[in-house]
């Protein structure tokens, strides 16, 4: 069975687009991609049906990913069919616990820096949206730093149900 991870941000076409699109770049060159299932959604669906933030695009091109994706609203049913559910920021982190129906759904949610042991206690990636481009360049490196790590927790969770 597929380890699932969601990124989750606000609209889902900045910040967990590009989450999903770089994690997904990692787990395949990790030989995971029969193992690990990744995608992303947004707490609301202002934006649901849309492709990302064109910046969000230009952004990842750039920097050699691959970039398809469709805008889509988290639905709290998720959850059981989720393994890690990943908030971009405290107030995602914040809404998702609400939505979780479990107690055992809402330790499901974590936030993205929290992966990074460089980040210290700043673990907000923040919107680039009503920003420069700048931002959506310091939201990547923020991704992927943090990508290094959830892959590592991913892998010793896929080891945990091998064993």
């Amino acid at each position: 069975m597929a380890y699932r991870v969601c990124f989750v941000c606000t609209g889902n076409i900045c910040r967990s687009p590009m989450a999903e699109i770089v994690f997904r770049a990692r787990v395949t060159e990790a030989g995971l991609e029969d193992r690990v299932v990744v995608d992303s959604a947004g707490t609301g669906g202002w934006h649901e049906g849309e492709p990302a933030d064109p910046r969000t695009v230009s952004i990842l091109q750039e920097h050699g990913y691959a970039c398809e994706h469709i805008a889509r609203q988290f639905q709290p049913s998720w959850f059981s069919r989720l393994d890690l559910v990943i908030a971009l920021d405290t107030g995602h982190l914040k809404a998702l616990r609400r939505l979780a129906r479990t107690e055992e759904d809402a330790r499901k949610v974590r936030l993205l820096r929290s992966y990074d042991p460089a980040a210290g206690d700043d673990l907000e990636v923040p919107d680039p949206y009503y920003g420069h481009r700048d931002g959506f360049e310091e939201c990547l490196g923020m991704v992927e730093a943090a990508s290094t790590g959830l892959l590592a927790a991913v892998r010793e969770q896929l080891e945990g149900r091998a064993a």
